[in-house]
């Protein structure tokens, strides 16, 4: 095995994957001459799920490629939008990202998510089953080859979560259509139907209610509307469309 050198630039959107000696333009990075540069990448920190094109001296390359001595490999972001082929777009999202789960869900986003820790094997063999976009800050996760379709989730915060993922995927939006809670559908629900999930005084203050048609969950206009209502006002401002 004879090892061979590139130079390797890595986008400005991809730096944080990589060591800080890398995040400056090209650098000399010696490899195995046996490796894809798919591994390659992998190897410095990067998620192929962020990955849009690589390319060898200006002309892309699959991750199968093999770099030979003297090249000079890009890595460049995934292109935004991003386009999911083959089925309708759809999320699996893991125990961390609760939070997010539930906003996607209040936009009407199709958002399944895990509440419980069932492994990496697991939920990469969900998101293969049912055809979902895996969301996730687990870089290992992210890695699975048995994945449907994955992306790293740049932020801790929720609010910024939610705002990546709709300008990376401008999932249609239709708010306060499903479940916050299991992602069901909701229907329209009379008061007697939802009486039994109703306080005296819920009762006498609302006559509009829903029902989720999976778990029975009932909803109404409660205190906390308004701040869903501005989660959603800002979602639709920017990304309705």
């Amino acid at each position: 095995m004879t090892a061979v050198e590139i130079h390797l630039e890595v986008a400005p959107e991809l730096a944080l994957f990589v060591p800080h000696a890398r995040r400056a333009g090209a650098t000399a990075l010696a490899t195995d001459g046996v490796s894809s540069l798919g591994h390659v990448v992998e190897s410095l920190g990067v998620p192929l799920t962020e990955v849009g094109t690589l390319e060898v001296d200006g002309r892309p390359v699959p991750v199968s490629y093999v770099a030979r001595a003297g090249d000079s490999v890009r890595v460049r972001a995934v292109r935004r939008p991003q386009s999911v082929p083959g089925a309708p777009l759809r999320f699996l999202l893991d125990v961390h990202l609760g939070t997010l789960a539930r906003r996607l869900r209040l936009l009407g986003v199709d958002a399944a998510y895990e509440s419980t820790d069932i492994g990496d094997p697991a939920l990469a063999a969900r998101s293969a089953a049912e055809r979902r976009v895996m969301l996730s800050r687990d870089r290992g996760l992210l890695r699975r080859r048995e994945l449907f379709a994955g992306a790293y989730v740049y932020s801790t915060q929720p609010e910024e979560q939610l705002r990546d993922v709709l300008e990376r995927f401008r999932p249609e939006l239709r708010p306060w259509t499903r479940c916050t809670a299991c992602n069901g559908v909701l229907e329209s629900a009379t008061l007697e139907e939802v009486a039994d999930q109703l306080h005296g005084g819920t009762q006498r203050s609302y006559d509009v209610f829903a029902r989720c048609g999976e778990c029975g969950r009932a909803y109404w206009k409660g205190a906390h509307h308004d701040q869903l209502v501005a989660i959603v006002e800002r979602a639709l401002a920017e990304f309705a469309g």
